[in-house]
């Protein structure tokens, strides 16, 4: 179970570190106006998270399966995947100065070439490796300067807790209710992650997704200035650090929640 437990808490850091550095692309594409190509380049980079994910369930499912057969709480394993998720998007904070060098220069790339496996198969010879180390940048204070936070809605960061939260503790809380309730409703209650998780996806897109869009393309338009996207980005990410956190707060109740309908 050991070796389970690290390879889920790997898949959860990576998941969360690329959902972190998603947001860093809106910075791209106002700056370099080339909006179609960055997102059509961070696609590619988006599905290591979308595969990770896929993953994630049947081995927090072997967790659970293998606690509940040998009558172990594996709350503190939950614990640790949820922190997990915390340390993956913290990871990815730090990655965002060097993650928007090597992006740009990508995306010029692809321009070029016009073919992603072709872009992704020049990355990988060793010379363009080195140039990629040698992007690293780290990140500093001057970056988060002088920029306008007070013009970010209050209420887009608070919503965009409540659904990090609830998209970090979707799946552990569903299949940790299993050890809850009864064994025949074991597999129901494990199926129900789905919906908790199409919950927060219809939450980020009808409520945070537009708003977030809107002030993205009044900066392209020239209505906003750049800072603003760089404060949104900024207030975003850190609202997702603190919906990580929140959901420590949130995973026990929801767990007994879920296990409450089946009871």
């Amino acid at each position: 179970m050991e070796r389970t437990l690290i390879e889920l808490i790997i898949l959860t850091s990576i998941i969360h570190l690329v959902d972190t550095l998603a947001y860093s692309v809106r910075l791209n594409s106002v700056k370099s106006g080339q909006v179609a190509l960055s997102f059509s380049l961070f696609n590619l980079i988006a599905l290591v998270s979308r595969t990770a994910n896929t993953l994630q369930a049947p081995l927090i499912a072997g967790i659970i399966g293998i606690s509940i057969t040998q009558g172990l709480n594996p709350i503190m394993d939950m614990r640790r995947v949820i922190f997990a998720a915390t340390i993956g998007t913290l990871t990815g904070v730090l990655l965002i100065p060097s993650f928007l060098r090597i992006f740009e220069k990508a995306v010029n790339r692809l321009e070029i070439t016009g073919s992603v496996p072709s872009l992704v198969v020049e990355a990988l010879h060793l010379n363009n490796i080195k140039r990629i180390v040698k992007s690293v940048t780290k990140p500093s204070k001057t970056m988060l300067e002088r920029l306008r936070y007070r013009e970010i809605p209050k209420r887009l960061l608070i919503l965009n807790v409540l659904v990090t939260g609830i998209y970090t503790i979707g799946v552990l809380s569903a299949s940790y209710a299993a050890i809850l309730v009864s064994e025949e409703h074991r597999l129901t209650v494990v199926a129900s992650s789905g919906m908790i998780n199409g919950i927060a996806a219809i939450l980020l897109t009808l409520l945070i997704d537009p708003k977030a869009a809107m002030i993205t393309d009044q900066a392209l338009r020239g209505k906003r200035p750049y800072g603003d996207v760089k404060a949104l980005v900024v207030m975003l990410i850190t609202s997702k650090v603190v919906g990580t956190l929140l959901g420590q707060v949130l995973f026990l109740p929801a767990a007994r929640l879920i296990a409450s309908f089946y009871r």
